[in-house]
C-alpha cells in the first residue's frame, strides 16, 4: 500500500447520499437537519435516524480497522 492510497482511504468520509440512503430520507433532509437551528432552512433530524447511523458508524469502523491492519503488515521493525 502506498502513502496516497492509505491517506485517501483514511480521509474518505461518508457522503450525504450514503447517509440519506441509510436513513431512508433525501439528501436535502440530511443537509437541512445539519444546519444551525437558527437558520430558516433548518429542520429537525428525521425520527429513527440513530439506528441506521450506528450501523454506518460500525461499517466505517470496520473499514478503518482493515486499513490499520493492512498498514501494520507493512511495518518493518
Amino acid at each position: 500500500m502506498d502513502f496516497k492510497k492509505a491517506t485517501d482511504e483514511l480521509m474518505r468520509g461518508l457522503t450525504r447520499a450514503e447517509i440519506a440512503e441509510a436513513i431512508g430520507r433525501s439528501e436535502a433532509t440530511v443537509r437541512q437537519a445539519r444546519l444551525p437551528e437558527d437558520n430558516a432552512a433548518s429542520r429537525s433530524a428525521p425520527q429513527g435516524w440513530e439506528r441506521p447511523m450506528a450501523k454506518l458508524a460500525k461499517r466505517e469502523a470496520k473499514r478503518l480497522l482493515g486499513l490499520a491492519k493492512a498498514l501494520e503488515k507493512t511495518i518493518r521493525d
